[in-house]
């Protein structure tokens, strides 16, 4: 037998194997757990976007849902679309006394079967803009929302969860994986992956199974761009003169403002049901994955670049990003970290 001839026989059962691994990880990716019907799944932040259409779907699915929501208006209105089954608590993530009342309330109605499922979604992005617009108290809004209420969240009912064996769904983002932005949301989003691992691996003793949702670009709350633009005028308009003057007002108004209308605009997906789905698959699935990257944007662009050397990221980002007026030229911007 010559050589080619061997080398074509290895790469058969090479493909073959590998065939053979993807037909039984898409096998047991669809295993799904049983009985699941009636279990209680708690959800934050479900005023609107994906909270809110989880809580919705999952309702309809036979669950016994509670969802806390920020304001009285969010509970009635999800009240109004949902069963009796479901019901609303309100939750301000930044209040430990309302984090308190909220486990309070859960504890008493789940105190029959137990909490199968904590999906950790409430979060807010604003404000983000570059690093030096910032003050202390801008990253700690942000981090009280998105990741220190989240921590308090999980904590108090981890008692709960450990009893029942359950799930923790924590939904952070792809800028989770590639901060690109300043402001307190990439690093909270970052926090979040962080917590995650851990606890993952903590709770993994007890039968706990903890998964992160890293969405791309969606039409949500958090990429409202009216918003957005309004943080940004209200970061560029308290700037001290040093600083508005290095960025330039051309950087502010068409760069800056035209970018975020760019990619809130043209990259966010509308179609809420591809996160949603991930979670829901987090909950119900026997084996339920530690990530789940959702959004073409997500797969395609953010991901891959997140892997990727520093210096080819940091390039690629210095290329969709505006460049300041006192910025260097676009050749010397790219620095090889080695």
């Amino acid at each position: 037998m010559s050589w080619s001839d061997t080398c074509l026989k290895y790469g058969d059962w090479a493909g073959i194997l590998v065939l053979s691994v993807m037909i039984c990880w898409l096998i047991r990716d669809r295993l799904k757990e049983k009985n699941l019907s009636g279990k209680y799944v708690f959800i934050t932040g479900c005023d609107s976007g994906f909270g809110r259409a989880l809580a919705k779907h999952l309702d309809r699915n036979g669950f016994r849902i509670i969802a806390a929501c920020l304001s009285e208006k969010g509970c009635q209105e999800l009240m109004a679309s949902t069963s009796q089954s479901l019901k609303t608590v309100l939750l301000n993530l930044t209040d430990p006394s309302s984090i308190d009342d909220a486990v309070k309330f859960v504890r008493k109605e789940t105190e029959d079967i137990g909490l199968y499922g904590l999906v950790n979604n409430a979060g807010r992005s604003m404000p983000m803009a570059p690093t030096d617009w910032m003050q202390l108290e801008d990253f700690r809004t942000t981090l009280d929302v998105n990741l220190m209420g989240l921590i308090g969240v999980t904590l108090k009912l981890l008692p709960l969860l450990k009893k029942s064996r359950g799930r923790i769904v924590n939904v952070s983002s792809v800028l989770g994986r590639l901060a690109c932005i300043g402001g307190g949301y990439c690093v909270s989003k970052c926090g979040v992956e962080a917590f995650s691992d851990s606890l993952r691996r903590d709770m993994h003793h007890f039968g706990v199974q903890v998964s992160i949702i890293e969405p791309g670009f969606f039409k949500t709350g958090v990429t409202h761009l009216e918003s957005i633009e309004r943080e940004l005028f209200r970061l560029w308009n308290q700037l001290t003169p040093e600083v508005r003057d290095s960025y330039g007002e051309k950087y502010f108004i068409k760069s800056d403002l035209r970018m975020q209308r760019l990619s809130m605009n043209k990259l966010c997906d509308a179609d809420l049901s591809k996160v949603t789905r991930c979670m829901e698959h987090a909950l119900i699935a026997k084996y339920p994955r530690t990530r789940y990257g959702v959004g073409w944007d997500a797969k395609l662009l953010w991901l891959p670049l997140s892997y990727a050397p520093t210096f080819l990221s940091d390039m690629m980002l210095r290329m969709l990003l505006p460049l300041p007026r006192d910025g260097k030229n676009q050749a010397s911007r790219f620095q090889i970290d080695v």
